[in-house]
């Protein structure tokens, strides 16, 4: 059969230059820097903090660095998995690809438990239809409704199109960026140099905040992701992707500031939310800890939005190439969205509130692995494939490529050993337990799509993942 006959969805470009900026700058910027800036200066003091967060940003960039080449190089929807046929072949592109699916769903489905906190501490939530309670957690029926509910939204306005999703984000990520240089200009206003001393403490109090910084940055790697929907130059791609990181930093730097200066460490520290009570105290009013809790909502959902972006274009990607399912690959008729790949994760989202909010915290450690192998099967794929194909069009080309690329996967080496039993961010029993779980999983859906889809010709194969355009024309 020719390729000419096979069926191959196609997403629609949809994506401006401002609607990628926001795609990854949002999705890097959670709801973790409210609960973590406090801890950030209490542990390294404000200049401590700021050193590790320009080493963890340079450190992401050199990872960075290899997306930004391989993105517009081959800018198709599943990002991580692509780059791994391309360069490493088709088991440890499956291996990529449903590790990187488990890191996005797992952050996905902590946000709404993040969500209906931050609600919480602005509307007190009735606690009305108990239900049971994990992990010192009581879990209530209301609580778990308002979670779903802002799950239900954001699936809603992804299964209609990745443009209405894309505004949303940017709506979203622009009142993130009021509020937080609301909180830098009334905190370094009201507050005072003496908050923030000393502004050093040790070299072991700064080493652990660089082990807390790889988590702050996730995110960047949901460009490759929706790379077929953005309707820009594609050397655009790899500067947005690097402008992005370098933004993150900026905006971690600035609430570093903002609250080593809006409070005395006794405030931060005895602090339910850090940002938001610091905030209070140096305004002088409760207001001003419910205008932070609103800003950092914003955060909430523009990185909720952005992993189930990332997610679902990774399982479209995989059903399109018979990795999966082929329901994973097809796109709606009038919106042009990954509908299955939606409603899978948009149930997975609107059920993981009835975890409750401590349980949760497992999924967020345990996928932050996942991404940390997708890393590290990158930069691997980015040397074979300067080595193997010199050819490939490449619009944006890394400078001493070689050396980055043997950078980026010492970095992420580094960063896997920071979770592995032995380093000093060791997972937690039920968080390995999470992983193998996903990975069991995982070998039976290998085994089922290898049976269902036995005899599949690699030309074909290469046709589904890479298209007519970017297939490589010797594979038969």
């Amino acid at each position: 059969m020719s390729n000419s006959n096979i069926e191959r969805q196609n997403l629609k470009r949809a994506m401006s230059n401002k609607d990628v900026l926001s795609l990854a700058f949002g999705t890097m910027i959670g709801w973790g820097w409210i609960m973590l800036a406090g801890a950030w200066v209490s542990t390294a003091g404000i200049a401590g903090a700021i050193i590790a967060f320009v080493i963890g940003a340079v450190l992401c960039i050199f990872v960075g660095m290899t997306y930004a080449e391989l993105t517009p190089a081959l800018p198709l929807a599943g990002g991580e998995l692509v780059f791994a046929y391309r360069g490493l072949g088709y088991v440890p592109s499956w291996i990529t690809g449903w590790m990187i699916t488990f890191a996005y769903v797992g952050v996905a489905s902590w946000e709404g438990p993040a969500f209906v906190t931050a609600i919480d501490y602005v509307l007190p939530i009735p606690r009305l239809g108990f239900l049971w309670n994990i992990a010192g957690f009581d879990v209530y029926l209301s609580w778990v409704l308002v979670g779903s509910a802002g799950g239900l939204i954001l699936a809603i306005l992804n299964y209609i199109g990745v443009k209405s999703a894309a505004i949303f984000q940017t709506v979203a990520t622009l009142a993130l960026a009021l509020g937080g240089i609301v909180f830098f200009f009334g905190s370094v206003a009201t507050g005072g140099i003496a908050n923030a001393l000393p502004a050093f403490t040790t070299t072991q109090g700064m080493v652990a905040v660089i082990l807390m910084v790889p988590a702050m940055f996730v995110g960047f790697d949901v460009i490759p992701q929706a790379a077929e929907e953005m309707n820009i130059p594609l050397n655009r791609i790899a500067r947005i992707l690097i402008f992005s990181i370098c933004m993150a930093a900026g905006w971690y730097i600035l609430m570093i500031i903002s609250i080593g200066f809006a409070a005395p460490a006794s405030v931060r520290d005895g602090a339910s939310v850090p940002v938001a009570d610091a905030f209070a105290y140096a305004m002088g009013s409760p207001g001003f800890g419910k205008f932070m809790i609103v800003t950092a909502m914003c955060g909430i959902l523009t990185s909720w939005n952005g992993f189930i972006i990332g997610g679902t274009r990774v399982l479209f990607s995989m059903g399109r190439a018979k990795m999966l399912p082929k329901a994973f690959g097809q796109v709606h008729p009038k919106y042009n969205s990954p509908t299955v790949a939606i409603i899978l994760v948009g149930v997975i989202t609107c059920l993981s509130p009835l975890m409750g909010k401590s349980a949760l915290v497992w999924f967020v450690d345990a996928s932050a692995f996942g991404t940390v192998v997708a890393y590290f099967m990158v930069a691997l794929s980015f040397l074979f494939l300067r080595r193997n194909e010199p050819e490939l069009v490449r619009p944006y080309k890394v400078p001493a490529g070689p050396l980055i690329g043997i950078l980026a996967i010492g970095v992420a080496a580094f960063f896997l050993y920071l979770y592995l039993p032995v380093g000093p961010g060791a997972l937690l029993p039920v968080e390995w337990a999470l992983v193998l779980g996903w990975v069991v999983l995982g070998i039976v859906l290998f085994i089922i799509t290898q049976v269902t889809y036995k005899g599949v010709p690699r030309a074909e194969t290469e046709f589904l993942l890479f298209g007519k355009e970017y297939a490589r024309k010797h594979i038969v």
